[in-house]
């Protein structure tokens, strides 16, 4: 397991919300009262999301109070809801006149085809995972939005292998830190750093062994499942540096290369990959540095994730196959 958290970025908090019977969930990252500078890059083709317009460099809207990250697809999204409700009792949001306007953009995974399908996140999840949010140790694997995470998903769930949350952190000379969260939830394969798949597809429902699924699509040798929009990575990262939104969002944009070295393949037309970027610093770093450093930490993040799923006896996670191993 790789070290840190995302909530070792000073004024992030993290919260987790299971459902552990309908194997769903939500995660609240939480931003300081007065909120943090955000930026988004949508690389994937099925994204589910609310609010992520505020994410966008054109919206008059500069900071962000909290983001939701739920599964139950679309339905999920109700979930913003109770994030909402919490940030307005306590006080955090835009202030016009006598009101509260907080705002908390969220984005959701597919996970109905795998506990129960009628099981979706809903307000009162949602604002259970604020109440939860702590500046602490975040649990990973299937907790929170990645209770339900599944990967390497060429020919569908059942020869999968169960995703999760993860989170880590990396720090550089002069104080930068930055911090990553990520659900894994990806149509391809996660392999470590050197290129070896430690959770993917597999060549039956009943076999350990990985089918390879960036050979296997270059080859033609098999033919992939016609696999529904059900597949999302979504990644945060969280940076004690200055930004304004346009800057965010092109880190955003070079910090999915991290993603991109062990999620194969990444960005495929049947994933809502996205990643939101969150600054809560006043001294200003090369951009192009923070992007190295938050790639580093993605990339870290999702191998902590896959490391710590649990299959609930469903399918198999890393644990049930690491001694095996396959190289792309």
């Amino acid at each position: 397991m790789y070290e840190g958290h995302i909530t070792d970025v000073s004024g992030i908090r993290v919260g987790h919300a299971s459902d552990v019977q309908g194997k769903t969930g939500v995660t609240v990252i939480l931003a300081p009262s007065n909120g943090a500078v955000a930026g988004i890059h949508i690389g994937g083709s099925a994204p589910s999301t609310r609010q992520a317009d505020s994410l966008t460099p054109l919206h008059i809207v500069e900071r962000i109070h909290a983001i939701c990250l739920c599964g139950g697809s679309a339905f999920g999204l109700d979930a913003a809801g109770g994030v909402l409700r919490f940030l307005e009792r306590n006080g955090v949001g835009f202030h016009y006149g006598n009101m509260t306007i907080p705002i908390a953009p969220a984005a959701a995974i597919f996970d109905l085809n795998f506990g129960d399908s009628s099981a979706r996140p809903d307000a009162d999840l949602g604002a259970e995972a604020c109440e939860c949010a702590s500046a602490d140790f975040v649990p990973q694997g299937s907790v929170g939005a990645g209770t339900g995470a599944t990967v390497g998903k060429l020919y569908g769930v059942e020869q999968g292998m169960k995703g999760g949350i993860g989170t880590c952190s990396v720090e550089s000379k002069g104080g930068l830190r930055v911090g990553a969260l990520v659900v894994v939830n990806a149509y391809g394969d996660i392999t470590d750093l050197s290129g070896r798949i430690m959770a993917g597809a597999r060549t039956s429902p009943q076999s350990l062994e990985f089918a390879n699924a960036v050979k296997a699509l270059k080859e033609g040798s098999a033919e992939p499942r016609k696999i529904p929009m059900e597949n999302t990575t979504l990644a945060v990262v969280a940076v004690n540096a200055r930004l304004h939104k346009i800057m965010a969002s092109r880190i955003a944009s070079q910090a999915t290369v991290g993603l991109g070295r062990v999620i194969r393949p990444f960005h495929s037309p049947v994933d809502g990959d996205l990643t939101i970027v969150l600054g809560l610093g006043e001294k200003v770093y090369d951009p192009t540095r923070i992007s190295l450093l938050a790639a580093e930490a993605l990339q870290k993040a999702v191998m902590n994730a896959v490391m710590s799923a649990d299959g609930f006896g469903i399918i198999p996670s890393w644990n049930d196959t690491k001694t095996r191993s396959a190289t792309p």
